[in-house]
């Protein structure tokens, strides 16, 4: 089974990029299922129906969420009925929607799973207890498991991996919007990348305007950033191959393009 996981959908550059590219990297490499994080999409700041049924249409089967989950609260209409948005299951445990879901392939069933770390995100439940709580329940309904891993700290990333590597297919760190070049096998089976990057405006911060970023670190204002509409834009994202019946995997290649501005 061939997965393309792609990282931080920011804005409409990076829904654009993704109508664009995607069906060509699908068709190219073969690719069975696609996933992406998709808690920047709308404006860069949350998730609506609307930008939600946008990136389905492109084919995209489940979006991952992360600290900005609840910043757009249309959210709130859709989240629990539809089972291909998923939030940090480590989440409060009332928070609205659900942490993971199961989807068909050919005769398997893939869990796609969602964690949020807490270095530098203050108020999320322990995502190694979470997980320790969830895993065997999880483990009954799927053949793979994959993983989304939002957080800000290299180190935890790197801790979650390592604590979870042989029990679930694929750890893919989101967040920081920066890819990192560390795509590997770990010991016991499972891929792992630290983050896979973004999709979204390339001469950007994160996707967003430089000037209103450096504005907000010079003056410590708060300030709304703003989406970077204009040059060059990036898919950015891991493509790893999945052994169906061990239900490891066997190779974890990041990939990255670029886009001249339609």
């Amino acid at each position: 089974m061939r997965v393309l996981f792609l990282g931080d959908i920011v804005g409409r550059p990076g829904r654009q990029v993704i109508g664009e590219l995607l069906p060509e990297i699908i068709a190219e490499n073969k690719i069975d299922l696609v996933l992406a994080n998709g808690e920047n999409a709308a404006g860069g700041f949350g998730l609506t129906k609307d930008v939600a049924e946008e990136l389905f249409s492109y084919g995209i089967a489940v979006l991952t969420m992360g600290n900005h989950t609840w910043d757009n609260r249309s959210i709130l209409e859709i989240i629990d009925k539809e089972e291909r948005i998923i939030r940090p299951l480590n989440f409060n445990l009332q928070s609205p929607g659900r942490g993971w879901t199961v989807i068909k392939w050919k005769d398997y069933n893939i869990a796609v799973v969602n964690f949020i770390g807490q270095v530098f995100m203050n108020g999320n439940n322990s995502p190694f207890d979470i997980f320790d709580q969830y895993i065997e329940e999880i483990k009954k309904k799927s053949d793979i498991i994959i993983i989304d891993f939002h957080a800000e700290a290299t180190a935890e990333k790197l801790a979650f991996a390592h604590y979870v590597d042989g029990q679930v297919a694929v750890l893919v760190g989101t967040h920081t919007h920066i890819q990192t070049s560390d795509d590997r096998i770990l010991p016991e089976g499972t891929a792992y990348i630290t983050d896979l990057g973004m999709c979204g405006a390339c001469d950007s911060i994160l996707g967003m305007e430089v000037e209103s970023v450096i504005y907000r670190f010079k003056t410590q204002i708060p300030e709304r950033y703003k989406i970077k509409k204009d040059g060059k834009y990036k898919l950015e994202g891991a493509i790893i191959d999945i052994n169906e019946k061990t239900g490891r995997s066997n190779s974890i290649n990041r990939i990255r393009i670029f886009k001249n501005n339609f």
